[in-house]
């Protein structure tokens, strides 16, 4: 067993999909593993030119690669089976390559009657929180329980032991774990590394840890974060700055270097990638929550100075567009 795992080291939507199916198109992955979330989350990825959002579904399917919902999910077997027509509908083969952890918790009906009815907090209204909820009470029902994934269900341990080479991806941002974040205004399931290990994953088969940022930072949800500057304004048009779920608006402010060191230091991340650097550039600002920078050219030496291989990041990778992500040397992103 060989493991990378891709996670988000802000507040969500930093570009975990697009970089998860950049490795699956260039790697030798046998795997690609959803540990979190359900479909609470929007991966938005272009492929073969055509512009798709996925929310249960992992990014193998684009490369007929087995893709499992692993069991740190919650699914909706409804919209799940909309995602899978509405993937097929665009010609991806997703019923041969996808399974189902049979130990996932299912979100129902009442769930989603039941999700959003604390308006304080904010959230997806997906019933999310509620299934998590049962999960963690042991009232819960699994997929094992609903005989319409039966065709689809695997024991994931089983699944994953033996020669395979596995890409994790993780759904939210880091600082909305649970444990983390600025609680309540959190995620409901575990964001970081340790999520991913709990999915029948032997943390000594780690190879990779790709943390993905902005090289700006986003949020959705009820409390304060954009500051009152006419300038984020301009980033949020720029950047079509919208939840992929939801359609909400998304908050911005600039990236919080501290934060994203902390969350590189306790995931172990080695890799990093940040997107929308072509927003900025459009924009013509440049910044951190601590100063103003002049210029890209030292943007981006800021940014290879802070995440440095002295707190372990051995390659930067920036994105100039939707589709592309190379790094310094203008290299295109590898697993």
């Amino acid at each position: 067993m060989i493991t990378d795992i891709v996670i988000g080291l802000q507040h969500g939507d930093e570009g975990k999909g697009k970089v998860t199916h950049h490795l699956l198109k260039k790697g030798d992955y046998t795997h690609c593993v959803r540990f979190n979330g359900g479909c609470n989350a929007g991966h938005t990825i272009y492929h073969n030119g055509v512009k798709l959002v996925t929310h249960h579904i992992p990014a193998g399917v684009f490369f007929n690669i087995t893709s499992v919902i692993g069991n740190g999910c919650v699914i909706d077997p409804v919209r799940l089976f909309e995602e899978i027509e509405y993937l097929e509908s665009h010609g991806i083969n997703v019923r041969d390559n996808l399974k189902i952890a049979s130990n996932a918790h299912i979100i129902t009906e009442l769930h989603k009657a039941q999700d959003g009815k604390d308006e304080k907090i904010g959230t997806t209204r997906t019933g999310n929180g509620p299934a998590y909820r049962d999960k963690y009470n042991r009232t819960g029902l699994r997929a094992c329980d609903v005989p319409s994934l039966s065709p689809l269900l695997v024991d994931i341990y089983e699944e994953l032991s033996g020669d395979t080479t596995i890409l994790m991806e993780g759904a939210q941002g880091f600082w909305l774990d649970p444990d983390w974040g600025d609680y309540p205004y959190v995620t409901s399931s575990h964001t970081g590394v340790a999520a991913a290990i709990q999915n029948g994953i032997n943390h000594r088969s780690i190879r990779n840890v790709w943390g993905i940022v902005k090289a700006y930072e986003t949020y959705v949800g009820k409390r304060a974060f954009q500051p009152d500057d006419p300038i984020f304004d301009k980033i949020q048009e720029v950047g079509g700055e919208f939840g992929a779920t939801t359609g909400r608006v998304r908050q911005c402010n600039w990236i919080n270097i501290e934060e994203v060191k902390k969350a590189i230091l306790m995931n172990g991340v080695n890799r990093l990638v940040v997107n929308k650097m072509d927003v900025l550039r459009e924009v013509g600002v440049w910044g951190t929550t601590d100063r103003r920078i002049h210029g890209e050219k030292h943007f981006r030496e800021f940014l290879n100075e802070e995440f440095s291989p002295r707190i372990g990041i051995d390659k930067i990778y920036f994105s100039n567009n939707p589709r592309d992500i190379c790094d310094s040397k203008r290299r295109a992103l590898t697993a």
